[in-house]
């Protein structure tokens, strides 16, 4: 079991952390295209330079992911996080394009205990995906559950 260093108790609403980097490119765009979302302007460069973006864009649930895997490979893998009920808003804002950079940015805004689990809590996290221009590119609001800190051993 991984050693855990960060609970429910030590979030703080208002706080902001940045997690990972990770450079988008062309290959990669495709390969998750065609297997999980085969949208002609996620597959084919040449078509997607005459659709509405211009040029090939990332799924928005391929951006989803990296976002995801920054902040555990960086932060939720050390945490006791027990997942997710789910999404209240996820928004794609701004299309990834090959050779952009993605950044995790994670803002806690709200917290409170579990009145069925009282050893459990709830975070609202918003995650968002910002690029090198430091635009947000992907915003996700949701719920999360974390384990409460133990009590000390005597």
């Amino acid at each position: 079991m991984p050693d855990i260093d960060f609970f429910w108790d030590d979030f703080v609403v208002g706080d902001v952390q940045i997690h990972g980097q990770h450079t988008m490119d062309q290959e990669e765009i495709l390969d998750f295209a065609h297997q999980f979302d085969p949208q002609r302007f996620h597959t084919d460069p040449q078509w997607a330079e005459s659709s509405i973006y211009g040029g090939l864009i990332a799924s928005g649930w391929h951006t989803c992911g990296v976002v995801v895997k920054m902040v555990c490979d960086d932060f939720l893998l050390r945490t006791s996080s027990q997942g997710s009920p789910g999404l209240d808003q996820l928004r794609w804002i701004k299309p990834v394009r090959p050779a952009d950079t993605l950044r995790a940015r994670c803002t806690v805004m709200d917290k409170r205990l579990m009145q069925s689990k009282p050893h459990l809590g709830l975070v609202r996290l918003v995650w968002e995906g910002i690029n090198q221009r430091d635009e947000v590119v992907v915003s996700m609001d949701g719920w999360s559950i974390y384990g409460r800190r133990p009590p000390p051993t005597s």
